[in-house]
């Protein structure tokens, strides 16, 4: 791939102070390279967002949902070559490349239904008291290597329509994708409105911790999620974090396990586990833990791994040699703690590959239950009843998702509502989209994204109260 990647900064499409490959986490080989910003340069974005959310601010909504819809556009002309790209470099498929894209063109669709309409909450003979929302300013987005541009989605459109400007910074390890989209937008966007920066891992503490930074929207692990926290506390940065999580699947005895291990196993190893509101943990009742865990080993063995661009994969590599390396380390522990009855190999193959893993007869205390492993692995855990269950499902420091399965609507929806999660599901499980709001608990974040509750994240309340 001969195309050169520029950074967007204040509307001009520029180089980098040097460049690093990116790597075809399908080949191990690098296939591109990318910009890496300068100091001086992460600091001219940020500088030329303060400059531009001057006149964005004054901006109608209208006028914000036509540049948004511009955007949008732009992005669903161009589906095949950004999807091949973030194939490339993150491993996905290439019809999950195309399904990401498209939930990020529809996430910004959705928000351009959205207004920050000014709210009568009193209007008496003595006072009339008005809600009104203002922008922050200049907003920092940093977003990971699982899902770079439906992420995007969660950060962008709101963080504009509320009339903010932007800084976005992808993960070193998938840069590419969103440089392409910033070319792509560079003329439709009013200069400094969005800034789009990469870099080699060195510029996130700097971009953080900017004092023209007003708020920072940060999806990623919890560890460095409360080092984005700490950043912020200095000049009380607003924040929006969407962290690790280990969702539960509690499974209880009146379910046919023939019938619900597809979507068990769908929702599990979609992206090769690489999704923070995935299934990584199932906690199966007796009556069925045993035809369950047949079921998934099943699936598990007919899985087809390869290269995301071949047509007849159907799930790619591991994103990076990091988290490869970490996933292979999960599998040593299935190994001890548990018995691995589908999976466990990583091929003798180029590629960060692992098959998927149906792991059973494991135990709470073991880092692959009590983690978020964020790999092809599935432990399956043995529970006595629904309170068993529970108990072990809401210990987690984590709370991202959840589900409940049961043959009974009532008993599920009893059990689910006690489970402790952001978005809870029943017979179901990662069913998001963009009118559907997220809203993590305990160490899973801080704030709530999408929706109208997600754009008002993006701004500050004003009361207005008038005198008569």
């Amino acid at each position: 791939m001969t195309r050169e990647y520029k950074l967007l900064i204040n509307g001009e499409l520029v180089q980098g102070h040097g460049t690093a490959p990116v790597i075809n986490p399908a080949t191990e080989q690098p296939f591109s390279e990318y910009p890496i910003a300068s100091h001086e340069q992460l600091d001219k974005a940020v500088k030329a967002a303060k400059a531009a959310h001057i006149q964005w601010a004054e901006t109608s909504t209208e006028e914000r949902r036509k540049v948004l819809g511009l955007i949008a556009d732009r992005i669903e002309h161009n589906v095949e070559d950004i999807a091949r790209v973030l194939t490339l470099e993150q491993g996905k498929t290439l019809r999950d490349s195309r399904g990401e894209i498209a939930l990020l063109v529809a996430t910004i669709r959705c928000f351009c239904t959205l207004n920050l309409d000014v709210e009568v909450i009193e209007d008496d003979d003595a006072h009339r008291v008005e809600l009104h929302y203002r922008p922050f300013g200049v907003v920092a987005a940093i977003v990971p290597w699982n899902f770079p541009l439906d992420l995007i989605g969660n950060k962008l459109p709101p963080a504009l329509l509320a009339g903010n400007t932007l800084v976005i910074k992808p993960a070193p390890s998938t840069p590419l994708s969103t440089l392409l989209i910033g070319e792509m937008i560079a003329d439709v966007v009013p200069a400094g409105v969005v800034n789009i920066v990469s870099d080699n891992g060195d510029l996130g503490a700097l971009l953080t911790q900017h004092p023209d930074i007003a708020k920072i929207a940060f999806t990623g692990s919890t560890a460095t999620g409360k080092k984005v926290s700490a950043a912020a506390i200095p000049d009380l940065k607003r924040v929006t974090l969407e962290l690790g999580g280990n969702d539960a699947a509690i499974v209880l005895d009146d379910v046919d396990p023939k019938a619900i291990a597809p979507m068990i196993f769908g929702t599990s190893f979609a992206n090769t586990g690489q999704v923070c509101y995935a299934i990584k943990r199932v906690y199966a009742q007796e009556g069925v833990y045993d035809a369950l865990c047949s079921e998934l080993a099943v699936l598990a063995d007919q899985a087809v791994i390869g290269d995301g661009l071949d047509p007849e994969t159907q799930f790619g590599p591991l994103q990076n040699v990091s988290q490869y390396e970490k996933v292979k380390g999960y599998l040593e522990v299935a190994k001890r703690d548990g018995k691995i009855i589908a999976g466990g190999q990583v091929p003798d193959q180029p590629g960060y590959f692992v098959r998927p893993t149906i792991v059973r007869d494991i135990q709470d205390g073991s880092r692959l239950v009590d983690e978020e492993q964020f790999g092809p692995i599935l432990p399956i855990a043995r529970i006595k009843d629904e309170a068993d269950g529970l108990r072990r499902a809401n210990a987690s420091p984590f709370a991202l998702g959840g589900s409940v399965w049961s043959s009974s609507k009532e008993r599920a929806a009893r059990v689910a509502s006690k489970l402790e999660a952001d978005n809870i599901w029943i017979n179901q499980h990662l069913n998001l989209a963009p009118n559907i709001p997220l809203s993590p608990a305990k160490q899973s974040g801080i704030g709530t994204e999408l929706t109208i509750d997600g754009l008002k994240d993006f701004a500050q309340m004003i009361v207005l109260d008038i005198r008569k």
